[in-house]
């Protein structure tokens, strides 16, 4: 079966040098980060200036605090002009050791406005100073807040989720956690870019290689900073490696990942599971892509329409009850336009 259609296959060029340079221009930024290749020894100075780039304010958006677990916690909220249709939580990457909402406000003020959507960005503790739970626990608290409050808040009780890298992996933890605490069928839809779901390495993820934005080192870099104390079978924890977690009773997903992302593994793995145990999943897969290649120019025109459609699909019909189990059936594009 063809993981991608005759019209991406002939776009394989164009994405394979956008990739490349893509991966010249931000791989530097992250390796230095790890200088000698561990967490051990990573330069302070050149995390916290990734910190400062990655959370310079785009799109106007509205700030909101909600009580959490160790104090506030930051909502980054757009709203529709016209009455909103859903609420949409995004959960933004960063390896657990970088990024902000306001890396996606240009693209939560898109949805936004396109879908009539209500989108809240949670601004989550991030490590080394917030080791786990402390980034699990605020979004869940985020999501929590959101199926108590969005009706009143937005208008709506209609909820979706999204995130991309960390995020995704974040996104797919706090589903398996308000699954845990009879919310499972609260949210109506979920999509995942390029996540990392195994934070013990699949093996892709560890592939020596420098053709990704993220290399081995700098991911393995990144989990030892987030996790120094947990030993590899440690970190096959369902609520920290959702590939390794029982995934029944989950909605409706749309996976996307690029062939030369490091975390290809991670997607295509958790893809075949959440399946499996939902027959719900849509996989959009692009040749040569690297990490974030969802973004690239090539890429862009295919992965945003589609993830328009898969967003507006779930945006109609009645709202699931708490003690309803997501389910439905598959979908499978393979990158084909939809």
């Amino acid at each position: 079966m063809a993981l991608w259609s005759a019209e991406i296959d002939r776009l394989r060029p164009l994405i394979r040098a956008e990739g490349r340079a893509m991966t010249e221009a931000m791989s530097p930024a992250f390796s230095a980060v790890f200088p000698h290749g561990t967490a051990g020894s990573y330069d302070a100075e050149a995390l916290a200036d990734l910190r400062r780039q990655l959370s310079a304010p785009g799109q106007q958006a509205v700030d909101r605090h909600v009580e959490g677990p160790r104090g506030p916690i930051r909502l980054r909220t757009f709203v529709p002009a016209r009455p909103a249709r859903a609420v949409l939580l995004n959960i933004h990457g960063g390896g657990f050791i970088m990024g902000a909402p306001e890396m996606n406000d240009g693209l939560n003020a898109f949805l936004s406005q396109t879908l009539d959507l209500a989108v809240v960005s949670v601004d989550y503790r991030l490590a080394p100073e917030h080791r786990y739970p402390a980034a699990h626990d605020d979004c869940e608290t985020a999501a929590a807040w959101l199926i108590d409050h969005a009706g009143t808040e937005f208008g709506t009780t209609r909820l979706l989720i999204n995130g991309e890298s960390a995020g995704a992996n974040l996104a797919a933890a706090t589903l398996l956690r308000l699954r845990r605490r009879g919310h499972g069928g609260r949210f109506s839809a979920a999509a995942l870019e390029f996540g990392v779901y195994d934070l013990s390495g699949t093996p892709s993820a560890q592939e020596e290689t420098d053709h990704d934005v993220l290399t081995a080192t700098v991911l393995r870099g990144m989990m030892d900073l987030a996790h120094p104390d947990l030993s590899p079978a440690q970190r096959r924890d369902p609520d920290l490696s959702p590939l390794h977690a029982d995934l029944t009773g989950l909605p409706p997903v749309l996976f996307g990942v690029g062939t030369a992302d490091h975390l290809v593994d991670d997607t295509l793995f958790l893809e075949r599971r959440w399946d499996l145990a939902n027959r719900n999943t849509t996989l959009l897969v692009y040749p040569d892509a690297p990490h974030g290649g969802t973004g690239l120019p090539s890429v862009l025109p295919h992965w945003q329409p589609a993830l328009l459609d898969f967003l507006d699909t779930h945006l109609s019909g009645e709202q699931q009850p708490d003690t309803q189990e997501a389910g439905g059936g598959r979908t499978d594009t393979r990158g084909a336009r939809p």
